[in-house]
């Protein structure tokens, strides 16, 4: 399924992750831990890949058509568990 979101978008979702989230990311989809980078905007393809990101100049940064969602769900997702443990010890 692919996703359209604004870069700047993209960025925050990957600005508010705790530290160690891209490792985490990786090692659970099997992926280089410079794949994950490169999927938030990262330009290191000789360690990693490229995940079928495209991205298309405008407001907010341009346009990023995900082929693969795989990743941003797992960050979602991430994002979450941190956000009920942060409520939990509130």
């Amino acid at each position: 399924m692919t996703k359209t979101i604004t870069f700047n978008e993209l960025r925050k979702i990957k600005d508010s992750l705790p530290n160690g989230t891209s490792h985490r990311i990786a090692d659970e989809l099997g992926v280089s831990v410079e794949t994950v980078r490169n999927y938030f905007g990262g330009q290191n393809f000789r360690e990693g890949k490229s995940c079928g990101i495209h991205i298309e100049p405008g407001p907010g940064g341009g346009l990023v058509v995900l082929d693969d969602t795989s990743i941003l769900e797992r960050a979602l997702e991430i994002l979450e568990e941190t956000r009920i443990s942060e409520v939990a010890h509130a």
